[in-house]
């Protein structure tokens, strides 16, 4: 059984605007996928439905088997966390520590596993030094680690990223890349919308993109970022390897840039 099973979930806002329809998929523990397409692709209002921000018109979310209708939205955050696209629209403790600490004290977690958690997740998100800080004296990029940090620091079994890399530096996509090997190597699964192409052909094994409201394609990021079709039907950017392997007549599907680069040595 899945850990995360999407079943045909449609939503539809309250004026008539369908934003998601009959989209269905599933998530093992421990995997790591992005999920890309444009604006208003229904991306945002798809992953909502995961942790009851949003619940379906039709269809269901099960999570370990259960559905999300049976959980409040507040039950269903401490098994789902949400980081959402501006950290803005999360903070609003007057230090890093005491938002990373926040929820943990509203799920009751005893002291001692509670400061465990704090320095766990301030330390692998590079807040421990911004512990007595007002996250509003921090630069945007660095409240949506603040913001990473809380939910990390909850334990839940999947954590949403909604748009983690916008207006980060390299040491900042580094840090997201380092994280999304920890956190699915102790087994969490990891759903990441983002328009960074390039990031997603360096970290992620699994793509779903999604045009117009419904699932275009899902499968190995290196299948379906080499379909041309695909991509321009979603309007999406082929990543630079990608594109550079193409051009070059490369037969082989891969976004490993040291073996596009033994090719050209190769055969150029």
């Amino acid at each position: 059984m899945a850990l995360v099973e999407v079943k045909n979930i449609s939503f539809k806002y309250p004026n008539g605007y369908l934003a998601v329809d009959d989209v269905s998929f599933s998530i093992e523990a421990g995997e790591n996928i992005a999920i890309v397409g444009q604006n208003g692709a229904g991306k945002t209002t798809t992953v909502k439905m995961l942790n009851g921000l949003t619940r379906p018109c039709s269809g269901d979310v099960l999570i370990n088997g259960e559905s999300t209708k049976k959980y409040t939205t507040a039950q269903m955050a401490r098994r789902v966390g949400y980081v959402f696209q501006n950290p803005d629209d999360q903070i609003f403790n007057a230090t890093v520590y005491k938002e990373i600490e926040y929820g943990l004290k509203k799920m009751k977690v005893p002291e001692e596993e509670r400061e465990r958690r704090i320095k766990d997740a301030a330390e692998l998100t590079g807040m421990d030094k911004y512990l007595e800080e007002n996250p509003y004296d921090l630069p945007l990029s660095i409240r949506k680690f603040v913001t990473i940090a809380s939910v990390i620091a909850s334990d839940c079994d999947v954590m949403i990223f909604d748009e983690p890399t916008a207006g980060q530096d390299l040491d900042g996509l580094e840090r997201l890349s380092q994280l999304n090997r920890i956190l699915t190597g102790r087994g969490k699964a990891i759903v990441t919308i983002t328009h960074d192409m390039e990031f997603v052909a360096d970290n992620y094994n699994r793509v779903i993109v999604m045009c117009q409201k419904k699932v275009l394609a899902d499968g190995k990021t290196e299948e379906v970022f080499f379909e041309k079709e695909i991509m321009d039907r979603a309007m999406l950017k082929q990543p630079a390897v990608v594109r550079i392997a193409t051009k070059l007549g490369m037969t082989k599907h891969t976004l490993d840039v040291k073996e596009l680069a033994q090719y050209i040595r190769e055969n150029i």
